[in-house]
């Protein structure tokens, strides 16, 4: 085999906690992470030598600094593979948004090169490598619905959440994942979501409870700098959304709906002034 397409889920966070701090400034979390179905598509080659990458989105680098050039290069290093690939990108999830769209890719590439070169890497291979890509790369590579704990790196699969609605409607800034996390005090947190009941309302799929009680404890930061967000929360909620909550560090806000022509309506409500809306689903 000389060629494979993987298919790239976003995610979202339907519950972020942070617990703590390491000496090497990253944070201890614990997370409940769900893919969606908003994907990239990453095709990969086999070529003799070298590291080439393409992008169809302007605002993706194509060089050493995009994630998936830096998972193909630690990869070769540390396998010390005889060989290349190039990586083409066909970018759907929006960028610095909160939804791991980078980390997704990286993923994939992880897992392309993994069949391509035959190394037979298991699960837990990839994923430690990943952890040195980014916090995020683990959970990209396992998929579906998880609980990420440590910096990311530990995870422990769900019972699936399946085929729930969910719009995305992203505000047209970015948000530097880094600066958020650095202007979080964790002593002043005023509510930590409750990871353990959470998971016990997606054991039974009483999704109602789960949307009803999401927490993102970065949201204290971001919506501080960016009020677009609590007015996004808010319409969805009035379009009766289950809930609503921003993803990652944000600035992506998703509202979860019980059934597509509720989403729709929210959907096209919020078309109205944001250029980044999508109606997906929850996928495993």
């Amino acid at each position: 085999m000389d060629e494979i397409r993987m298919i790239c889920p976003a995610k979202i966070n339907l519950s972020l906690d942070v617990t703590g701090k390491r000496e090497d400034g990253y944070h201890f979390v614990k997370m409940i992470m769900q893919s969606i179905s908003l994907e990239d598509v990453v095709t990969v080659r086999r070529i003799k030598d070298g590291i080439k990458i393409y992008c169809d989105s302007s605002e993706v680098p194509c060089n050493e600094t995009n994630s998936a050039y830096k998972a193909a290069k630690l990869i070769f290093e540390r396998y010390n593979i005889n060989g290349g690939v190039e990586i083409l990108i066909d970018k759907k999830i929006p960028v610095a948004a909160g939804l791991a769209g980078g980390s997704t890719d990286a993923a994939g590439v992880i897992k392309a090169i993994n069949i391509l070169y035959e190394m037979n890497l298991s699960l837990q291979d990839m994923m430690d490598l990943g952890v040195k890509i980014g916090a995020d790369v683990p959970y990209c590579i396992l998929g579906g619905t998880a609980l990420s704990e440590g910096i990311g790196e530990i995870l422990t699969p769900i019972k699936p959440v399946e085929n729930l609605w969910c719009v995305l409607a992203k505000p047209h800034f970015a948000v530097s994942t880094r600066e958020v996390y650095s202007k979080l005090k964790i002593d002043e947190i005023p509510r930590h979501p409750d990871i353990n009941k959470l998971i016990t309302y997606i054991e039974k799929k009483d999704y109602k409870n789960l949307a009803e009680n999401m927490v993102n404890v970065l949201e204290t930061v971001t919506m501080k700098d960016y009020p677009v967000i609590f007015e996004i929360k808010n319409i969805m909620m009035e379009f009766n959304a289950l809930g609503s909550l921003m993803s990652g560090s944000g600035p992506t806000v998703f509202g979860l709906f019980e059934n597509k022509s509720s989403g729709e309506r929210c959907y096209n409500r919020l078309r109205d002034y944001l250029k980044e809306v999508f109606l997906v689903r929850t996928c495993n």
